[in-house]
């Protein structure tokens, strides 16, 4: 098993500085922001150029991170995500990336789970078929205030949309503030159908109210309620036996020195490993 770090850890650092400051941290993969990815690109650099920097820093790009609302009924949403499906494919063929992340929202939260099950189901088959023309698979985020909260509702997508490239992330913030998906369940998960793992402390959101991830998310492991001993055995149970990413959402961590903030997550997350 190997470490990677989230280049959202070192939101206040850009692609390149993100790369520099994951391999002085001692991590050897990262995944790569999407926003990072598209300003890079957008001022005229090439998936070659990256692909050479992530050579002369030693690190595996492990996933690009992520085409949202994909439960979406807007055509013109979908158009979106095809398209972002499309370059953030080809770019992940030329760097040798694994995987790009699909994050489910709130778009259809008045509809039936039946409804939202057809609809999302029916955009991700579209976005899977564009990342096998590359190699490419697709992690799933259960977030945990959308209608895909859950590992049983994130399987039960997968199931439906049938494709050989689509997976799971498992997050451990994500699956504990939700508070459907125990360590127990991650335990039995087939390990084949985890393409990676989230490994983050935080904190609940109150009910009824708007979550600010990067207040909630924002702690060291150990410092705030996830059993995070709980869901790294599962994990380890589990027999997945891949990249680990750490990843922290917090606004006060991205004002300090992201160096030092890089290793003392390379060097607490190992304890877990």
């Amino acid at each position: 098993m190997k470490k990677a770090l989230h280049t959202k850890s070192v939101n206040g650092c850009n692609l390149m500085t993100s790369l520099s400051v994951a391999n002085e941290a001692g991590f050897k993969g990262v995944e790569i922001v999407a926003s990072k990815l598209d300003d890079y690109l957008d001022q005229g650099f090439t998936a070659e150029d990256l692909s050479q920097a992530l050579k002369e820093k030693n690190l595996t790009a492990l996933s690009i991170n992520d085409i949202c609302h994909i439960e979406s009924p807007r055509p013109e949403a979908l158009e979106k995500m095809l398209e972002q499906a499309k370059r953030y494919s080809q770019v992940a063929e030329i760097i040798g990336c694994k995987y790009i992340q699909l994050v489910p929202l709130v778009e259809l939260n008045d509809k039936s789970w039946e409804e939202i099950l057809d609809i999302t189901s029916s955009n991700v088959k579209k976005i899977c078929d564009i990342g096998a023309e590359h190699g490419v698979s697709f992690q799933l985020e259960a977030v945990a205030w959308s209608p895909f909260r859950s590992l049983k509702r994130g399987m039960a997508l997968i199931e439906k949309v049938g494709k050989g490239n689509l997976g799971m992330v498992v997050d451990t913030w994500h699956f504990w503030a939700a508070g459907e998906t125990t360590p127990e369940e991650v335990a039995k998960m087939d390990p084949t159908l985890i393409y990676n793992i989230h490994f983050c402390d935080g904190k609940k959101g109150e009910a009824d109210t708007v979550w600010d991830e990067t207040k909630l998310r924002g702690y060291y492991f150990g410092e705030a309620d996830i059993p995070l001993k709980e869901y790294s055995d599962a994990i380890k149970a589990s027999g997945y036996k891949n990249w680990w990413s750490v990843e922290l959402v917090s606004s006060k961590h991205w004002e300090m020195d992201a160096i030092e903030v890089a290793k003392r997550l390379s060097d607490d997350l190992g304890q877990y490993m």
